[in-house]
């Protein structure tokens, strides 16, 4: 992204975040959602442009935990509404932002929606589940973990494309800030906190990378662990 779009996006921010919302707040399905959750607006617009900020410009003003706070929701939020979340996000895009930047910001939207869906809605098989409650009546500990890495000492390896060995099963635990983790095959992106480990499977290729400052650390299964 160029400096003029950069600037395009943070001059327009509160006015277009201030349009979606009353989109969003006016409408039959995310309207209930949304208010019954959200109880200061004027705080949390500012909140929400300092995140759109760090996600678009990576200027590290958010510091809150966005899926910790969707997941006190998730029995409220089912796939079909970030379908919903996302028309009125392109609609009011599109009228408010120059069309390349409109784009950049629609897609980014997009992944975001995706990485919400998967961690509210992500399931084991149910082979998976099934091996993996057995497991849970045993003390479920890892065999091996990484040193505690943050966003300057985070390894290439694990910033591109890799695996685990056969049989292996990591857990991606996020101590500090947030971690981008993605799962190649599945072409979505999850973005991981506090409280929100990100599951790799066997031989799955993915690969992570700092949103931010933050700290993280792998763990490492012979079985399926308890997240």
């Amino acid at each position: 992204m160029d400096p003029t779009q950069a600037a395009e996006i943070e001059a327009a921010l509160p006015a277009l975040l201030e349009r979606f919302y009353a989109r969003v707040r006016a409408d039959a399905e995310l309207g209930p959602v949304f208010n019954d959750a959200v109880q200061d607006w004027d705080h949390h617009l500012g909140t929400l442009a300092d995140f759109w900020s760090s996600v678009m410009l990576t200027s590290g003003r958010y510091k809150g935990n966005p899926m910790a706070v969707h997941l006190q929701h998730a029995a409220r939020i089912p796939s079909e509404m970030f379908g919903r979340w996302l028309a009125l996000w392109t609609q009011t895009t599109d009228e408010m932002m120059s069309p390349p930047v409109a784009a950049v910001m629609q897609a980014k939207a997009a992944r975001i929606a995706q990485s919400l869906d998967a961690a509210l809605h992500f399931r084991l098989s149910k082979a998976e589940a099934a091996k993996s409650e057995t497991i849970q009546r045993e003390v479920s500990k890892p065999y091996r973990s990484t040193p505690v890495f943050d966003e300057r000492t985070l390894p290439q390896g694990l910033r591109q494309a890799h695996t685990t060995k056969d049989g292996v099963w990591g857990v991606i635990r996020v101590l500090e800030g947030c971690v981008r983790y993605r799962i190649e095959a599945h072409d979505q992106d999850v973005i991981l906190s506090p409280g929100t480990p990100g599951l790799v499977r066997p031989q799955e290729p993915h690969h992570v990378e700092p949103v931010g400052p933050m700290r993280m650390q792998v763990e490492f299964y012979n079985h399926p662990p308890a997240l």
